[in-house]
Parts: C-alpha cells; sequence; structure tokens
C-alpha cells in the first residue's frame, strides 16, 4: 500500500474511533462533525469526504466498534485453547453484558442503532448483518458442542436466538442501572437458561460466577478513544 493510502487508511479509523466515543457519551444527534474532527485531528472537510452523513458516519461507527470487539474476542479464545465449548460459551457470555467501560460504550451504540433504525430504515440491513454475525458467532459454538457430545441434542440456531434474546433483555436493564437486576444476577440467569438448554447443570461451568474475575478478563479490552478495529 502507498505512504498516501496508509495516512488515508489512518484518517479513517481516527475518524471512526472519535465517532464511536462521540456517539457513545452523547447519541447520533449530539454528534458534531467539528468536534469529530477536532479529535480525529483532521479537517471537517475530511470528515465530509468520507461519511456524506450522519446515519452514514453512525452505520460505519457501529461496524468498527463490532469489528473491535470482535478482534479482541478472537484473541481471548485463542489463549484459551484447551476451554471446553461450556467454558467458551461463559467467555462469550462475559464478552456481550455490559461489564466495563469499553463494553457499555458498545451497549450504549446498540442502542443507538436500534432507535435510529427504528425511524431509519436505511440502517436496518446494518442492524441486520451485526446480529447475523453474533449470532453465528453462538451458533458455530453450540453446533461444535452438540457434535462433540459435551451438549445434548438441540437446535444450535434457536438456542443461539434465544441466547442473544436473553442477553439483550438482561443486559439493557444492568445499562440503565436497574436496581433489581444487577450485573451478576443478569449474568447468573444467561448462564443459567443456556446451560439448560444445552442439557448441562445449573450453569455452564457448574459452579458460581465471578463477576469481578470475568471484568478484570474483560477489562483487558482497550477504550477505543484512539485507534491502536
Amino acid at each position: 500500500m502507498s505512504e498516501a493510502g496508509r495516512k488515508r487508511r489512518s484518517a479513517r479509523e481516527r475518524i471512526l474511533a472519535a465517532a464511536v466515543g462521540q456517539i457513545a457519551r452523547e447519541g447520533i444527534d449530539g454528534v458534531r462533525i467539528a468536534r469529530i474532527a477536532m479529535e480525529a485531528r483532521v479537517s471537517s472537510a475530511l470528515v465530509h469526504y468520507h461519511f456524506a452523513t450522519r446515519d452514514a458516519l453512525l452505520a460505519e461507527a457501529l461496524e468498527y466498534s463490532y469489528a473491535q470487539a470482535g478482534e479482541v474476542r478472537i484473541t481471548g479464545e485463542q489463549a484459551l485453547p484447551a476451554a471446553s465449548h461450556a467454558e467458551r460459551l461463559q467467555s462469550m457470555i462475559d464478552g456481550c453484558l455490559p461489564t466495563t467501560p469499553a463494553l457499555t460504550e458498545d451497549w450504549v451504540l446498540w442502542v443507538e442503532l436500534w432507535l435510529r433504525a427504528v425511524r431509519v430504515p436505511e440502517l436496518r440491513p446494518v442492524a441486520d448483518e451485526l446480529y447475523a454475525r453474533l449470532h453465528a458467532w453462538f451458533r458455530d459454538e453450540i453446533d461444535a458442542g452438540v457434535k462433540d457430545g459435551e451438549f445434548a441434542r438441540c437446535d444450535p440456531d434457536e438456542v443461539a436466538d434465544r441466547t442473544m434474546a436473553l442477553i439483550d433483555g438482561y443486559g439493557i436493564r444492568t445499562l440503565i442501572g436497574d436496581s433489581a437486576m444487577p450485573l451478576d444476577r443478569a449474568h447468573a440467569a444467561v448462564s443459567s437458561a443456556l446451560a439448560r438448554d444445552l442439557g448441562l447443570e445449573e450453569s455452564l461451568t457448574g459452579q458460581a460466577g465471578d463477576p469481578a474475575r470475568k471484568a478484570a478478563r474483560a477489562a483487558s479490552r482497550p477504550v477505543r478513544t484512539a485507534p491502536s478495529m
């Protein structure tokens, strides 16, 4: 790639990182191109060059955020090559609930996408694609566990959808600070429901969860105020 190409890519990544932070802090309606440009150390004209509208910027910022999260998740899985399918699913749940500031930022972006997609049909394919990726991530791990004899026979697609729905439902309550749904309760509820679907004991790992340990592991994920997706 040419030097000019590397510079363009770097500027685009800085714009996306700045947009992610601003959307999470202020919502899409509070996004100001001038402030994104200042944070990204580029001109406002360059932001407009890459993103014709704020909706286009939101769509790419969400995909950028998802890709960054995916890279960290993959790295985490590779660091535990001997983990069972149940342990990997437990880790996946950890990475999908708002357990850290970075994951909370992701959740705020998801909520922005949900609300915006209701009003702006052009954004719905973005939501569809992100959900499809998340569904495939869970489905493939569940399917592998069934084939290896670790889980009871089930429909991996249905179980993945049910798990995602539980994560969404419990996750939003923890995100807004619902006193009746603290993080440890939300995590235990999702884990127990998935374990029952898979024919396991009350929890995926057969022991009580440790929210502090999970949060510490997830905290290794970088906060994306600037690119280091």
